[in-house]
């Protein structure tokens, strides 16, 4: 009878285990009839096991069972949804328009436009006024309008900027303590380098005269040793490095390929540069890429020409690098990949002038600039885009939204705008990586732009294809300001979100060493091969391109549960300078293809 008991124990042993694992609820720890569970690797298999160890008292001996920590991985690991995404109006009028923004790592928005019309819809605080000159009576005058401002972007609150030297079509991007420097503009802020600190009531400091060269459309891009390069801009067929605060530049560095890849209607502005992994920099005008050594200032590599149209400035296509995904052993080289979208035939601009507008271009491009064979790979977007901007979603997806499906950039020179964002899947089979989202109702045409938010929305604001603030065009001057939330924000799949606990996460990074992330998913049981933690680089974007943005997919070391719902992973940080530039990204846990909200971190 006793060992009928005893026997019957083991059984019902048995079936308790069973049960917990198929109803996905395991405990850490448990003690029952005589079994305890413990913790082991099972031969070199990536997924942490649960043990148990069971006591037959038929036999005198005892079962050992393992038990996954984890639940299994599942093939298809991304969570499906048919939503198409949400727009929100969140601010009806931004103060100045949207033509250049960055996020800082304070959580608000730098939005700013041209000086050059002394007007907007906001005035500075305080009476505040600066002097001008008349460009044609050469009379002195006044303007004693905002022409930034700083937007919270959980408020919607406005703050007022001063800025003098014009930073039309400038360009920019975050120091390594997250201040944002920008760069050249337009007449007198063509030589112009200017900083805005994140302190609370910060305001715009400029040194007219740091830069050796007039920049006008030019690029600017953050190098390995947190420096930036500076390069092209109207008629200027060169680069150089930002000055460090105060100083001035005397000379710049030739570069006869700007030269090279200019045309009619120059086609090479705006030019796409991305720090590949190797510390070179990519370097993209018109139609034509090299790699230049920002150490020799010698170019390395030219790759092959990209057919089908001009991809710069008026032409403006879109460019990013796609995910960098590490590995806790790293090749030699990380492999990383420079994606080109859209733009528009040569002669687009000019005829565009005449009132005449060419389609846009409808195509994508990859090439693996890592890769010494590497050639152009295309595919066919659903629908044509000039002058739209393409961000990296902390997901490892990509959206494209904003600009024409005709024309070209600068003034009156395009039509048929592109309500339709579109979502790219860089990873799915080549035929399953575009989809179409939830359209805007409002045209973003010319200077209009776009950011990725900690919260996984993307704001949107700008357009202005009009000299001047002119309400009564056919595609007005627009002020309102959205969000939109991509697909992963779907309500249906709120519950799948993580959370990651900020004040137990460790946000001070050092190259390649672990870090220590903790969040909760309101799941029992979670592979970690269902999990992917990404660091982004907020860019500045204006004119259809975003400067210095980059997405890393960062390697998993280990990951434990802490209690109910919680879970510490273990990720090691990027392992160079040149994989990741010194300074801010955000920071996020993704559960299949459901990202958290993102936590501030730095690396140094």
């Amino acid at each position: 009878m006793a060992a009928a008991s005893s026997s019957t124990l083991f059984m019902l042993s048995l079936l308790l285990v069973t049960a917990q694992y198929n109803s996905q609820f395991l405990l850490p720890q448990l003690v029952f009839a005589g079994g305890r569970f413990h913790d082991f690797n099972e031969n070199d298999n990536e997924e942490k096991y649960f043990g148990i160890t069971i006591p037959n008292p038929l036999t005198g001996e005892s079962t050992h069972f393992g038990l996954p920590r984890f639940a299994p991985q599942v093939e298809d690991h991304a969570y499906k949804t048919d939503y198409q995404g949400l727009w929100e109006l969140v601010s009806k009028d931004s103060g100045a328009n949207a033509m250049h923004i960055n996020l800082l790592p304070n959580n608000k928005i730098i939005m700013f436009d041209a000086t050059a019309f002394h007007m907007s819809t906001m005035k500075l605080p305080n009476g505040q006024c600066f002097a001008y000159k008349e460009e044609k009576t050469g009379m002195q005058n006044k303007d004693c309008w905002c022409h930034a401002v700083e937007f919270d972007i959980d408020t919607a609150k406005l703050r007022p900027l001063k800025i003098q030297w014009d930073p039309w079509c400038s360009s920019g991007g975050l120091a390594a303590d997250g201040t944002l420097v920008s760069t050249g503009g337009w007449l007198q802020g063509t030589r112009t380098v200017r900083y805005m600190r994140t302190c609370e009531n910060c305001d715009w400091k400029e040194y007219q005269t740091a830069l050796a060269d007039a920049r006008w459309y030019a690029t600017q891009a953050t190098l390995a040793n947190g420096d930036f390069i500076l390069v092209g801009g109207r008629r200027s067929y060169s680069y150089e490095y930002v000055p460090q605060e105060g100083a001035s530049n005397q000379n710049s560095i030739k570069f006869p390929f700007l030269d090279e890849t200019s045309d009619l209607d120059e086609n090479n502005l705006y030019p796409f540069v991305h720090l590949s992994t190797d510390g070179n920099v990519f370097i993209f005008a018109n139609n034509r890429s090299v790699l230049l050594n920002p150490k020799t200032n010698a170019i390395i590599k030219e790759f092959p020409v990209l057919d089908g149209g001009a991809r710069n400035y008026p032409s403006s296509g879109m460019s990013a690098l796609l995910p960098i995904k590490l590995e806790a052993n790293n090749d030699e080289v990380i492999p990383v990949e420079v994606i080109v979208c859209g733009g528009a035939k040569p002669a687009a601009y000019g005829l565009a002038q005449k009132g005449t507008f060419l389609p846009a271009l409808d195509d994508c491009n990859r090439l693996e600039i890592t890769n010494p064979e590497a050639t152009w790979e295309k595919e066919i977007m659903p629908s044509a885009r000039v002058m739209g901007d393409m961000l990296n979603l902390p997901n490892g997806d990509l959206l494209i939204l904003n600009g024409a499906k005709k024309g070209t950039s600068a003034w009156y020179s395009a039509d048929h705008p592109n309500f339709t964002p579109v979502l790219y899947s860089p990873d799915e089979p080549a035929d399953q990586r575009f989809k179409e989202l939830e359209p805007s109702t409002i045209p973003r045409m010319y200077h209009s732009a776009s950011a990725v938010l900690p919260d996984g929305r993307v704001l949107v604001g700008g357009s202005n294809p009009n000299a001047g603030y002119n309400f009564k065009a056919k595609y007005p001057t627009e002020m309102r300001i959205e969000k939109f939330s991509p697909p992963y924000l779907d309500p249906a799949l709120a519950e799948h979100r993580p959370e990651i606990f900020v004040q137990s996460s460790e946000n001070s990074l050092t190259y390649g060493q672990t870090f220590s992330v903790q969040f909760s998913v309101n799941k029992l049981l979670v592979a970690r091969k269902d999990i992917k933690v990404t660091m982004y680089a907020p860019p500045f974007t204006t004119h259809g391109y975003s400067m210095n943005q980059r997405l890393l997919e960062l390697a998993k070391l280990d990951m434990d549960r802490a209690f109910h719902g919680a879970y510490k992973i273990d990720v090691m940080a990027p392992p160079t300078s040149a994989v990741a530039p010194p300074g801010y990204y955000l920071l996020f846990v993704v559960y299949r293809g459901v990202p958290s909200m993102g936590m501030w971190v730095q690396i140094k």
